[in-house]
């Protein structure tokens, strides 16, 4: 099964070889000269935009979660309609290479400069990390590979692309990543919709409560596991004795395997299993307050989607704003194709493999369902193609993030020559390889929504107050995006490292969106109305919002170098 990844690897370091010629400035590295199409560049955007989080998440979310974990797709594309009205045009007339760049480019304050460098590198390292994660349990599922196999493959493919080429080459690359992964998707998806029966197609439409296993199920924990045992259940822990256990709390070491009889209860883990009432409601629910989840899970997806580093600098590709425009536009079409199958994955998943939610598994949901549909060739093969465009997402997306951190180190924080920002994707890659090691067992989706709440409760109020609104300054950016990372970041670190008292302190840690982000807009509007705007804050509007072919002179040396 590993072999499935070997064209989509060799795909990737050859585009990027194919880069070496064509990248001669910092601006070929960062931006491809401002040369891309806008149809080439959407196909890039989504490409990198389908991560992890899109490929595996949604649908694992479905099994864990409900139903109501669909409102993560709908928030992903979303985000992309909010960026067109507001961000691309934009930002692409600033002539900027990076979202530092126009920090200081629009409020001419090298501190902020230097924050919003800082704020990349958070940002990308959220990221990045469940990237290289989910690249490494979804090779260790389809190929019995350990864990660190492929989060190195991961990281050495991205690095050494990016070293090669740079945005030229990831631009082809995630273009051929985006096709790849919508075929890779859809094929499979109709497969499984076709091969399964009349009766699971029923169930999947209208599922029933996993309570009790249909059949001999071996489950093999992820994560060490508390089960609520209802009933006097049978099981075989780890090959050994078959042996009964009594009613009550029973602890499952991740990593071992515990096998079920037909009939069995199924034990109680958390939320509640799938295809019950509440897993069922088309809202989250992670503890007790579903409308409020809801929105802060939507807050943070469609704000944070205009705040995304690697997103944001795609549009610098465009030879103007009307082509970052129109780049927009396509994406939200393209994705909106996209997003229209994480539900089949996710509630066929549910009826065919509840038990993941038990195991901590439901991550690799979509890459396990083809064998459980068919046992034969057919089930191989789709298995195959849906591994390859895992990891197609894996890279994809993580050739968008390591180049805006290159940026972010090489051209923003420590300026220095081509050299040495063609050598930073190396070295970033491999402190991500190593902070990924250890975080085999932390959710993916959980970490990549949290850069989503970084992301909207930082450069989003930078970006749509520094575009819409002249009275800015300097100091009220700076304080504002301070106190938005640190209601951000800095409580999702608290609730991942101690955890949080359930309820709604569960919602207001995890997903701190709701809150963060208002207060950050108003903290930058506070803090701007105490000062003075810079003396060239109307000529700096001028450019936002002015065709280019009205711009006298259309000098891009101040920001593009």
């Amino acid at each position: 099964m590993i072999l499935a990844i070997v064209p989509v690897l060799l795909i990737t370091l050859l585009i990027g070889a194919r880069g070496v010629a064509a990248m001669r400035t910092t601006s070929d590295f960062l931006v491809a000269s401002r040369r891309i199409s806008p149809t080439v560049n959407a196909a890039a955007v989504s490409g990198e935009y389908l991560s992890a989080a899109s490929f595996l998440g949604i649908a694992g979310l479905v099994v864990k979660d409900g139903v109501g974990s669909l409102w993560y797709a709908v928030g992903f594309a979303a985000g992309y309609v909010a960026m067109l009205a507001l961000v691309a045009a934009p930002m692409r007339r600033t002539g900027a290479l990076t979202v530092p760049d126009f920090a200081e480019a629009r409020l001419g304050s090298p501190g902020l400069r230097r924050l919003s460098a800082v704020v990349v590198l958070v940002i990308g390292v959220l990221y990045l990390v469940p990237q290289f994660t989910a690249a490494g349990q979804v090779l260790g599922v389809v190929s019995g590979s350990p864990y660190w196999v492929g989060v190195v493959i991961a990281g050495a493919a991205v690095s050494i692309t990016l070293a090669l080429g740079g945005m030229r080459a990831a631009t082809y690359v995630q273009a051929f990543q985006f096709v790849l992964k919508l075929v890779l998707f859809i094929v499979p998806a109709i497969w499984l919709l076709l091969q399964v029966s009349p009766e699971v197609r029923r169930d999947a439409l209208t599922p029933v409560e996993f309570t009790q296993f249909a059949a001999t199920t071996p489950v093999q924990f992820r994560l060490d596991t508390v089960l609520t045992i209802t009933a006097p259940t049978r099981v075989v822990v780890e090959g050994g004795a078959e042996q009964e256990l009594a009613p009550g709390r029973h602890a499952a070491d991740a990593g071992s395997t515990w096998v079920f009889p037909a009939g069995a209860a199924v034990p109680q883990v958390g939320v509640g299993p799938p295809g019950g009432g509440d897993w069922a409601r088309p809202l989250l629910d992670p503890g007790g307050y579903p409308l409020l989840a809801t929105w802060s899970v939507l807050v943070a997806t469609v704000l944070g989607t205009m705040g995304l580093p690697h997103i944001l600098i795609r549009f610098h590709t465009s030879a103007d704003g009307r082509g970052a425009r129109r780049t927009a536009a396509i994406t939200v079409g393209m994705l909106g194709v996209f997003y229209l199958f994480p539900a089949v994955y996710g509630l066929l998943g549910a009826v065919l493999l509840p038990e993941l939610y038990l195991a901590g598994g439901t991550d690799t949901v979509v890459v396990a369902l083809p064998a459980r549909v068919d046992g034969g060739w057919a089930g191989v093969l789709f298995t195959a193609l849906l591994t390859a465009g895992a990891f197609a997402a894996f890279l994809a997306t993580s050739l968008g993030l390591l180049l805006a951190v290159s940026g972010a180190l090489s051209h923003d924080l420590v300026p220095g020559t081509l050299r040495r920002l063609r050598f930073t994707p190396i070295v970033a890659a491999i402190v991500v390889v190593v902070l990924a090691l250890p975080a085999a067992r932390l959710d993916v989706g959980v970490l990549v929504t949290s850069a989503f709440a970084v992301a909207a409760s930082t450069f989003c109020p930078l970006l749509v107050l520094g575009i819409w609104w002249p009275r800015l300054t300097a100091q009220g950016a700076i304080v504002g995006m301070v106190v938005g990372l640190l209601a951000s970041a800095g409580v999702i670190g608290v609730d991942l490292v101690l955890g949080a008292p359930p309820g709604l302190a569960a919602i207001l840690l995890g997903q701190p969106a709701l809150w963060s982000v208002p207060l950050a807009f108003a903290t930058m509007v506070l803090v701007s109305l105490q000062g003075r705007p810079p003396s060239w804050a109307s000529a700096a509007m001028l450019r936002l919002h002015l065709n280019e072919a009205e711009l006298p002179g259309r000098d891009e040396s101040r920001s593009g170098r």
